[in-house]
């Protein structure tokens, strides 16, 4: 078996890459937040003419009919740039939900289009990106409605990430508006794709410090040439590589739907969480006092960090996961890493 992805998957990741390189930059971000524009028209459409937000919508919606696999490394390119848009949870959590209903009312073909549907799941206590959403699907009692923007109050609350919208939503539970019984995996889908965002933030992070430390000049010599700068960033670059192939797993193996698969993705949003905060800190480290001021971009990536570190579960709620898993399934070296066991 050869464990690496297709060309097909890297050609649609880079492309993805090169399209957010151009229009997603850190001064971007900062006219966004000068404007107070909640959304940039311009990328969002240049996303959804590229098929992403349809990435996992079935062909006959639509959509382009991959798997989840295949849209980790859009959002590890997401969180790489700090993508304001909500491109990770509408085309890798509330897509795959619509798609699945008996009766989607007609939304799914909208989401694939680019009307966005934020998600109040339970895992989160207030709903992403509601103000720039033309429906929510939204939890009452473990059911699952599809609740229009016009039907609903939103109350704006605090976010450390400011590009991390959130909403307090009120609205009224009705037969009329109730679509699931249930939620199925939709968080495991999102946790496993917070997962891959830390993972490009945290590398973002350090590409950034190491810039600053090649350039930065210090008693006449980069102080990238100092061994203590090389330990810190080789440290969280490790700290990356080790967490990376971990989420890819969980990608993998998501589809088998097994205790040993849903550790994998706890397992995968905790290392990537851990790398992901030792990452920011370096590059925070590195820039010295400057590092802490608003001028230096890295501040957008640390906020989405510890904003994605707990949202979709919490580190300690994934690793009960990893325990329950652990104390009742087999461990060992044939089988702790195996992806089904006999």
């Amino acid at each position: 078996m050869r464990f690496a992805f297709t060309d097909d998957q890297l050609a649609i990741t880079e492309a993805a890459r090169a399209m957010l390189a151009d229009t997603c930059a850190p001064a971007d971000l900062r006219r966004m937040l000068d404007s107070e524009t909640p959304l940039d028209e311009a990328r969002w459409s240049t996303i959804r003419d590229m098929g992403l937000t349809g990435m996992l919508a079935p062909e006959a919606s639509g959509g382009l009919g991959m798997g989840l696999v295949d849209l980790a490394g859009i959002a590890e390119a997401a969180g790489y740039f700090a993508l304001p848009e909500p491109l990770v949870d509408l085309a890798g959590v509330a897509i795959p939900l619509l798609a699945g209903l008996e009766d989607d009312r007609g939304w799914l073909a909208r989401a694939v289009g680019g009307e966005i549907v934020a998600l109040g799941h339970p895992a989160n206590p207030f709903v992403a990106d509601a103000d720039v959403a033309a429906a929510l699907l939204l939890d009452h009692e473990g059911e699952v409605h599809l609740v229009e923007r016009e039907a609903v109050a939103l109350t704006r609350q605090e976010s450390l990430d400011p590009f991390r919208r959130l909403f307090r939503v009120d609205w009224t539970p009705a037969a009329a508006t109730k679509v699931a019984d249930g939620w199925g995996r939709s968080a495991d889908r999102a946790a496993l794709l917070a997962a891959a965002q830390m993972i490009g933030l945290g590398q973002r992070c350090i590409d950034m410090a190491v810039a600053y430390a090649r350039d930065r000049i210090q008693f006449g010599k980069p102080i990238g040439s100092y061994q203590a700068i090389k330990h810190l960033c080789a440290n969280a670059q490790v700290k990356i590589e080790f967490a990376r192939p971990v989420v890819q797993a969980a990608g993998a193996e998501f589809c088998l739907d097994t205790l040993p698969a849903r550790a994998r993705i706890a397992h995968a949003k905790i290392v990537a969480g851990e790398a992901a905060d030792l990452a920011t800190r370096t590059a925070v480290q590195v820039h010295g006092a400057m590092g802490f001021t608003w001028e230096v971009d890295v501040h957008f990536f640390l906020k989405r960090v510890h904003a994605l570190h707990r949202a979709w579960g919490t580190p300690a709620q994934h690793m009960a996961t990893a325990i329950e898993r652990i104390g009742t399934e087999p461990t060992g070296a044939d089988c702790t890493f195996a992806s089904e066991l006999a």
